[in-house]
């Protein structure tokens, strides 16, 4: 009887300790961290009346509604268009955001634009104006052009990199002697 009731109360404890083991740890996150909606392999198409502005392709994308932004991350581009819809450069970058209300984005990491001209620029951290179609950096700036390589810490131009300043500036330029 006292090894059956010993029996008993051994299978009542393993039964016990497996069921704690068993239950799925809860872990509760603020709704700030929650997206509303979440894409991969997404594109999103930005445009003003009727004519495309530009075309976002992202690997992941999130959006958080209720602070109007939406993060991009795991890498994404973006091919920019003039007001008659040609195409006219294009930003690379590894993540993001864009600001729901102004559609202005900023990117983060390791960013490349390059503009159907052949002007290319690299830096760390670039910001995208949408209304009045420019980009811009106070990070360091890399710009390779036909003419030139420049080099600095802040750079400013259209969002076709055709016009374009470059701050606390070094570099090379060739210069044609007449």
């Amino acid at each position: 009887m006292k090894l059956n009731f010993l029996f008993l109360l051994a299978l009542a404890f393993l039964f016990l300790s497996c069921e704690e083991k068993l239950k799925p740890s809860i872990v509760q996150l603020p709704q700030t961290q929650i997206p509303t909606q979440e894409s991969w392999n997404a594109t999103i198409v930005f445009s003003d009346s009727g004519r495309i502005r530009a075309i976002l392709k992202a690997n992941h994308i999130m959006v958080f509604q209720d602070q109007d932004v939406t993060i991009l991350n795991e890498g994404f581009r973006v091919d920019f268009y003039d007001e008659n819809g040609k195409h006219t450069s294009y930003l690379i970058a590894d993540s993001g955001r864009v600001y729901e209300k102004t559609k202005n984005l900023e990117a983060y990491g390791n960013i490349i634009a390059v503009s159907d001209e052949g002007t290319k620029v690299e830096t760390s951290k670039l910001f995208w104006d949408n209304d009045r179609n420019k980009v811009r950096s106070d990070a360091f700036v890399r710009v390779t052009s036909p003419d030139e390589v420049l080099q600095g810490y802040g750079f400013e131009a259209d969002q076709d990199l055709k016009n374009y300043v470059v701050y606390r500036v070094s570099g090379q330029a060739r210069i044609e002697e007449k």
